[in-house]
């Protein structure tokens, strides 16, 4: 079942159209990565999904609703982490989500240990420390625990590791895969290696257009160029090698793609340079990765 749909969406800003009929779906309990590169339509596509962008044509559905522009009932489902969340800073983490709470109409009985159960799933101290004194990553966790505050079905993160230090985004990815099993996340994104680590569908933007959309194994299977890597003691060596094999010479490593099993290819492979009395160091099979998709599909 999918909880968000979008259909022939299109959006022009003037005489330029930015998104060029956008169809795809998110199917419920999982993390989409939407990836593009800066000024592909992200961040505009998720803010029509919000209904704090007006669609020029085509529909968006969440849970089977529409959103409206200005006015979508189905927000309440929805929760969202901007790149850059603004605070006040004077509170801490709890006046805050309070602050939150409120305006969002959450049962007053149920405010607190709603409160307590977020900060301890972001793993953000409990105590008096002020919000302007904490780090981008900590304000991160803290917008994800805001946006969780409504349990959303669908959490909405536009562009949330772009701002961190390779330490602080390597812990919010964790702590988004650690959220899989209570609602479904759409992230947006430019950096390729942060979908790949935890996100199990992807869809690619490229100047307005979806150039894919699917699971990131079919994805993988069906633009698969499984390659195998050799790598040798002697730029001498692997010259040599790379001109036996017809592959790619990089520095002392050769590449090249194969059909079929990797075994054996690689058997294959060894023979053939065995018999011309050449030893790699290693060999290992290379996967298609994201960013091999990425650039096929964009090209």
């Amino acid at each position: 079942m999918a909880i968000l749909e979008l259909h022939d969406v299109k959006k022009y800003f003037g005489d330029k159209q930015v998104l060029n009929g956008l169809n795809f779906e998110v199917p419920e309990g999982s993390i989409f990565g939407f990836v593009g590169e800066n000024d592909a339509g992200k961040t505009t596509t998720m803010k029509m999904i919000l209904g704090l962008e007006t669609i020029d044509s085509g529909e968006i559905l969440v849970d089977g609703q529409r959103v409206h522009y200005g006015n979508s009932a189905i927000n309440r489902e929805i929760g969202y982490l901007p790149d850059v969340p603004e605070y006040y800073g004077y509170m801490n983490p709890t006046e805050y989500l309070k602050l939150c709470g409120r305006l969002t109409g959450i049962p007053k009985g149920e405010l607190s240990d709603r409160i307590t159960k977020m900060l301890k799933t972001v793993d953000l101290p409990i105590n008096k420390r002020r919000i302007h004194g904490f780090s981008r990553g900590m304000k991160q966790r803290l917008g994800i625990a805001q946006a969780l505050l409504n349990r959303p079905r669908l959490l909405i993160c536009d562009e949330p590791t772009s701002a961190l230090d390779p330490i602080g985004r390597s812990e919010f990815l964790s702590l988004l895969a650690s959220l899989r099993d209570e609602t479904t996340i759409v992230f947006s994104t430019h950096i390729l290696n942060d979908v790949e680590r935890i996100s199990d569908h992807v869809g690619i933007l490229h100047a307005g257009f979806l150039k894919a959309n699917d699971s990131l194994s079919n994805l993988k299977e069906q633009y698969a160029k499984p390659q195998i890597v050799l790598k040798f003691n002697s730029s001498t060596s692997a010259q040599i090698a790379a001109k036996v094999l017809d592959a790619i010479l990089n520095d002392k490593q050769v590449i090249l793609n194969y059909l079929g099993d990797y075994q054996p290819a690689a058997e294959k492979v060894m023979q053939t340079l065995l018999d011309r009395h050449l030893m790699p160091v290693s060999i290992n099979s290379l996967e298609t990765s994201l960013e091999d998709i990425f650039m096929e599909v964009t090209s």
